[in-house]
């Protein structure tokens, strides 16, 4: 298994990221954690931690949790 990368597009250093999860998952390994990087928030998925995160603004993950709040973000986009 490779080891997952400690800097993240745009040269976010990821070597200090406290990564988290959702309360609902249980403690499995089955979903996304997040994690605050000033400016930014990495988010990855917990079962394939080598491919990397996405990294988001502050704000556009602000906007994106607030559409999923809001249901505006739902199943049909998927």
């Amino acid at each position: 298994m490779s080891t997952p990368s400690t800097t993240a597009p745009h040269d976010v250093d990821l070597a200090h990221a406290r990564w988290r999860k959702s309360s609902y998952s249980g403690g499995a390994n089955d979903c996304v954690e997040v994690a605050e990087l000033g400016g930014h928030a990495a988010v990855r998925d917990s079962k394939h931690i080598s491919r990397g995160p996405l990294l988001f603004s502050k704000a556009a993950m602000r906007a994106l949790v607030s559409g999923i709040a809001r249901g505006s973000i739902s199943e049909h986009w998927v």
